[in-house]
């Protein structure tokens, strides 16, 4: 027994000494459960601004399970997926976003992106006009968008008419040939 508790005595007196986690660990630290968890929308947000869309749609999908599907959540969805090329599923994203909140340029502008880049310029144009006049002409990536937008409408025609040189003949009752014509 008193070989036993002068064993606990130096086991304790050893453990006490200790400095804790050395810088040259090469394991990262645990969780610590006295820790505060970062808001999943803020998280989100700063992977958005690095690139890194997968993980910020882990991100906003966890700040989904706290806040519900807000407009703040359902428009980093859909951002986030407008970044990793997913453009049904950011379209149907950030129109549900516009239904809860009318007045955010952001997503306005966001939605023009994604329309913008599955060829929809007129719609698109619409959306850079109205994010623009939400946001008071203030930002200069809206302005830019909505320049790109003009000018791919401006030039979606086919070009001047050209005279077609051919005209349809009827050969019989259900069979037409194009010639062309001398």
């Amino acid at each position: 027994m008193r070989k036993t508790g002068a064993f606990l005595a130096m086991c304790l007196a050893l453990a006490a000494c200790s400095k804790g986690p050395s810088d040259d660990n090469p394991f990262a630290p645990g969780v610590s459960k006295r820790g505060e968890a970062v808001d999943g929308l803020i998280v989100g947000n700063r992977l958005m601004a690095a690139g890194e869309y997968d993980l910020a749609l882990d991100a906003f999908s966890r700040a989904a399970l706290v806040h519900g599907m807000t407009p703040d959540v359902l428009a980093g969805l859909g951002t986030a997926n407008l970044g990793l090329g997913r453009l049904g599923q950011a379209e149907e994203l950030l129109r549900q976003a516009l239904e809860q909140d009318e007045k955010s340029p952001e997503i306005w502008n966001n939605l023009g992106v994604v329309l913008i880049e599955q060829g929809k310029n007129a719609e698109a144009e619409q959306f850079f006009r109205r994010a623009y006049a939400l946001d008071d002409g203030e930002s200069d990536s809206i302005r830019d968008n909505l320049r790109l937008a003009l000018a791919k409408t401006e030039n979606s025609d086919y070009g001047e008419a050209q005279e077609q040189d051919y005209k349809v003949v009827r050969r019989s009752s259900d069979e037409y040939l194009i010639h062309k014509i001398p």
